[in-house]
């Protein structure tokens, strides 16, 4: 190295540490960047593989909607007199069932396209559900009389009808149904049309099961006075989400098991409502609206209990996370460059803190992609001594020793290990992170009480 930088300050020395360390934002920025991009082309992949299969499934119903007539009045303005004409008008009751119970399983499977991977899935859900006529009828201003039970309709929502099953199965009291595919007003899933007359007098026994496919989570929006869903899978690392939580769950290797209780008044929403139907000339039309079979609006979510198919390990939030920490890897290793460099008189050039960061900085690009061919340990184990050998044996020429060279590599191996352990622990990473800031700065700081940082360096060997 030229005499002018060896005669350099040590407080010149730590700023074109700084400066450099600064540089090298720019490609570490990059690297997230990439992680960014393959995550997406990662997404792409999830939805070329399931393009054909069947989305995120969201079940709902049954539910008995039953036409009736009503008398409404409207009042308009003719030559200049209000004129008031009452004309009948179709509306519909929508009916939850008293009680709802629902066995639901799930058969997960992993498809791959190229490196990619996504959770799809096979299930069958299968029930029985009550309905009864509401006590409370005058309260919604109706009559049995008002009624056309003949026509009445039992619906079943489904989200992704393309996923669902060949031959399912609906039944009332004992007798099978004939089911049509849709709902009322373009609404999701299947229904049937039924002679519901009998509910006049006592409740209707439903029974029903069918099959159907999705990717990666499934959900139930309950309706009924009472739900229970119970729901089991081979799966070992479900996630529950939505607006409720099961009130019993088992989770272990071979999979999970859980069952869910909600009640309408947790729901805040009544058995029945009614809602217009359209006129009352020629057949009644039947819109969809938010009481209907059909699936769940966008924004139900709070409504509904969801289970999601996690992949143990996202790499891509994973390998994210590890590089929001290359900062500290960068300042810990200059920092040590540093040391012998002011302290121990052995001269490092900027040209050598850049090469070593640059190294740093490619630990997460080697780390994503091993990572989306071997999974995340086994690629963090291998960057991780690839660049810890290539820093200790560069180390050995810039310092002229391999007994310094073996410092640089172990703090280099402390530090891959304890960024795995702040991995691990996201809940106490930034505890550990700060615990480990606060020795580092307190070993700097007593190294240098002695230093006369805008003079000469003084020469000691640290090795």
């Amino acid at each position: 190295m030229s005499d002018g930088a060896s005669t350099r300050s040590p407080g010149v020395k730590l700023i074109l540490a700084i400066l450099i360390a600064a540089a090298l934002s720019v490609p570490l920025f990059m690297t997230w960047f990439i992680v960014y991009d393959r995550q997406q082309q990662s997404a792409f992949a999830a939805t070329s593989i399931t393009e054909g299969w069947a989305g995120p499934q969201a079940m709902r119903g049954p539910l008995l909607v039953i036409p009736y007539r009503t008398n409404v009045s409207e009042t308009t303005t003719e030559n200049g007199r209000e004129v008031t004409r009452t004309h009948e008008v179709w509306q519909k009751l929508t009916l939850a069932p008293e009680a709802s119970d629902m066995d639901t399983g799930i058969r997960p499977e992993l498809r791959h396209r190229s490196i990619y991977e996504v959770v799809v899935y096979q299930a069958e859900a299968s029930g029985q559900a009550r309905f009864a006529m509401p006590a409370d009828l005058s309260r919604l201003g109706l009559s049995v009389e008002q009624m056309d039970l003949s026509r009445a309709e039992l619906r079943f929502g489904l989200s992704d009808p393309r996923g669902l099953g060949a031959n399912p199965s609906v039944s009332v009291d004992g007798q099978p149904l004939r089911l049509q595919p849709g709902g009322a007003g373009g609404a999701l899933g299947f229904f049937a049309w039924i002679d519901a007359g009998a509910l006049a007098g006592r409740p209707l026994q439903v029974a029903y099961r069918y099959a159907f496919r999705g990717t990666g989570s499934l959900s139930l929006a309950p309706q009924a006075g009472d739900t229970r869903w119970h729901v089991h899978s081979p799966w070992p690392s479900p996630s529950f989400q939505g607006g409720f939580l099961p009130a019993d769950r088992r989770i272990d290797a071979q999979g999970f098991d859980a069952t869910y209780r909600v009640g309408n008044l947790a729901l805040g929403q009544p058995i029945a409502a009614v809602g217009e139907e359209g006129p009352a000339a020629g057949e009644p039309a039947r819109a969809a609206d938010s009481s209907d079979g059909g699936a769940p609006a966008p924004g139900a979510a709070a409504n509904s209990a969801q289970i999601s198919l996690l992949q143990t390990v996202d790499l891509y939030d994973q390998v994210n996370r590890a590089s929001k920490y290359g900062f500290l890897f960068i300042g810990f290793t200059f920092l040590a460059f540093l040391m012998f460099d002011i302290i121990g008189g052995v001269r490092v050039s900027p040209v050598e803190y850049l090469l070593v960061g640059v190294s740093l900085i490619l630990f997460f690009v080697l780390l994503l992609a091993f990572a989306e061919v071997i999974g995340f340990l086994p690629a963090y184990a291998l960057a991780a001594a690839g660049i810890t050998l290539l820093n200790t044996a560069y180390s050995a020429a810039v310092l002229k020793s391999w007994r310094r060279a073996g410092i640089i590599g172990g703090l280099l191996a402390g530090l891959y290990a304890v960024l795995y352990v702040l991995l691990s622990l996201e809940a106490y990473s930034l505890l550990i992170g700060s615990v480990l800031l606060f020795l580092a700065l307190g070993a700097v700081m007593y190294a240098t009480r002695n230093l006369n940082w805008g003079g000469e360096p003084a020469i000691a060997d640290l090795a």
